[in-house]
């Protein structure tokens, strides 16, 4: 990755000339079956973009009560957008058509008219649970027979892609836009991805300059995307197994809850209510003894594996665990 780095083809791509950047926007265009794609600095900024394109000021925003969206954004669809993010309370972090019409808002004297649902797959805070195929079809069917479009926060789609065998362009291909990251488990040093369609893209470009995302000679970043999309998808179970793992590994640890059965990809949240540690002095102790894991709110805590997190790491991790917790 850093070879290819040190190799790429640059240019200005504010003027579309950075030959690097458009390859992986074209890549990652056919990949998912889109018309066009745009690359963007962060996850952040493909969301933002993404809630700004498919909606007007004072219109509504379906999205899980916990989604990145809601959460983690620094209330981007309200700062930059001007919607309102209308939640729904999921048990696994999945929305269902018949949770999302009872949320809808009809456009008349009263409501801000509902104009778009955003899914996130998988889904960080449900603990990487993955999407039902015939869900999210269901979901844009219905949507778009209402006049709403469907974003999709695809942040770690790949690992839902590597979990479920489903390809991108069928995974994605009802959706209106996805937005994915390049690094998270592809490992690239920085980056996410927008696909939609070309007129939507051509928006969104726009929306990047105007977010501070215009970029010059960012081929250097893009060649890495374009290896990170190429070739690590292929590891992706890596990661799954050794989600699992943890998941087994901690299951019998005394004080600490977990089912691994519901851990879907790469992300493992448990819970340590019992070993009578707050999880923010948890961390601190973990951190202090070289394993990093964070608080996620009460006394439920999050590990994600990744490249950088091989078996003999995890190894280490729930040797580190242990010895915390007795």
């Amino acid at each position: 990755m850093r070879k290819a780095m040190a190799e790429a083809e640059v240019g200005d791509d504010v003027y579309r000339e950075d030959p690097t950047i458009n390859r992986l926007e074209d890549r990652a265009a056919a990949i998912f079956g889109k018309e066009a794609a745009l690359f963007v600095p962060t996850g952040t900024m493909g969301n933002t973009i993404a809630v700004k394109i498919h909606t007007n000021h004072g219109e509504e925003v379906i999205c899980d009560s916990r989604s990145h969206l809601l959460d983690w954004e620094l209330s981007m669809a309200a700062w930059f957008s001007g919607c309102l993010l209308r939640t729904i309370d999921t048990s696994d972090g999945i929305l269902n058509w018949d949770l999302i019409k009872r949320k809808l808002r009809p456009n008349g004297p009263h409501c801000a008219p509902t104009t778009l649902v955003e899914i996130e797959n998988t889904h960080n805070m449900a603990g990487g649970t993955v999407y039902p195929q015939a869900v999210i079809d269901d979901v844009c069917d219905q949507a778009h027979a209402a006049g709403l479009k469907v974003h999709m926060d695809g942040a770690r789609i790949f690992n839902a892609i590597a979990a479920s065998g489903t390809p991108a362009a069928l995974m994605t291909g009802k959706v209106d836009s996805v937005n994915f990251c390049l690094s998270k488990g592809l490992g690239a040093p920085v980056g996410s991805i927008l696909v939609g369609t070309r007129d939507a893209i051509a928006c969104g470009r726009m929306y990047r300059k105007r977010l501070g995302g215009g970029m010059r000679q960012a081929g250097i970043l893009a060649a890495a995307g374009l290896f990170a999309l190429e070739e690590m998808p292929k590891r992706l179970s890596e990661d799954h197994a050794n989600a699992q793992y943890l998941a087994r590994e901690l299951a019998g640890l005394n004080g600490i809850a977990i089912d691994p059965s519901k851990v879907a990809t790469n992300i493992v949240i448990f819970d340590i209510a019992g070993t009578g540690i707050s999880a923010p002095d948890f961390s601190v102790r973990l951190k202090e003894r070289g394993v990093l894991m964070n608080g996620i709110g009460g006394s439920l805590v999050r590990a994600v594996t990744h490249y950088d997190a091989d078996r003999r790491a995890c190894e280490q991790a729930i040797a580190t665990i242990r010895e915390v917790v007795t």
